[in-house]
């Protein structure tokens, strides 16, 4: 299953690695979409759903999401869209499957650097064949991912509200661009702890898993709302780093009674 998921993900890069495409905005300047992103979603789509027939599938780009399978494939077919166009080779293919509702196989793949990560339910974390692992570092001594709701901007003084207390408290901060990156650096011990006000199943789905196959810890706030709802999202390299962003976030959605609204 593993292998078959990596085969079609680096497949699927080559429909984007390289190759010249037009760009359109879905909305807003800041939210784009390339005909790479389509290519690679269409691409994926097939490929995923012929190793599980009948299996489900939300990706970035579908108008349409197919959430009653036991099997969902969770796809964002490049995350960094952003960094793509200009670019910035620091973009990834994210996919996740989960069956009823847990997620058991995530691949995130930076097709500009070859760079792999990958997990399967209880079977680890690895980089390109090497298995990861969380730091060990403490609050004060971590660097915190984060973003600051660029397609919703006027939930960015919320953002920076809580950035500020949390970067107070850690050692700095980075935005790299990438929400499922970011969450394989911090499983891979190269980022410590990661905030982001909305963040959409298909960023963050294989990563999470990633992480928590690394023995990192993550939490998504309201979790119970659908699949397709972008929501806060915490992560840390361990439980009590992640209390710590808990404590600090949960503050300010109340403050802010931001449950109801986002």
């Amino acid at each position: 299953m593993l292998n078959s998921v990596i085969n079609a993900v680096k497949e699927a890069a080559k429909l984007a690695a390289g190759v010249q495409f037009s760009v359109e905005n879905k909305g807003s300047v800041a939210n784009v979409v390339t005909s790479a992103d389509v290519a690679v979603q269409n691409y994926l789509k097939q490929k995923l759903q012929e190793i599980i027939p009948s299996s489900g599938f939300l990706g970035e780009e579908s108008d349409v999401a197919d959430l009653e399978s036991d099997y969902i494939w969770i796809v964002d077919p490049i995350d960094g869209t952003m960094n793509f166009t200009r670019g910035i080779e620091h973009s990834a293919i994210s996919v996740a499957l989960q069956y009823k509702g847990t997620t058991v196989v995530g691949v995130v793949y930076n097709f500009f650097t070859d760079d792999l990560y990958y997990a399967e339910l209880g079977k680890g974390a690895y980089n390109n064949g090497k298995q990861i692992h969380a730091s060990t570092r403490s609050f004060s001594e971590g660097l915190l991912c984060t973003a600051m709701s660029l397609y919703k901007k006027e939930y960015a003084p919320v953002c920076f509200d809580i950035i500020s207390e949390l970067y107070s408290q850690c050692n700095d901060i980075r935005r790299f661009g990438s929400c499922a990156l970011e969450l394989c650096y911090i499983a891979a011990g190269k980022c410590d702890l990661y905030f982001e006000l909305r963040v959409f199943a298909w960023d963050s789905a294989a990563g999470e898993l990633i992480l928590r196959e690394a023995g990192a810890s993550v939490y998504r706030f309201f979790s119970d709302k659908t699949l397709e709802k972008a929501l806060p999202l915490i992560a840390a390299n361990n439980a009590q780093n992640l209390k710590i962003i808990y404590d600090v976030v949960n503050k300010y959605l109340i403050k802010y009674n931001l449950e109801e609204k986002l």
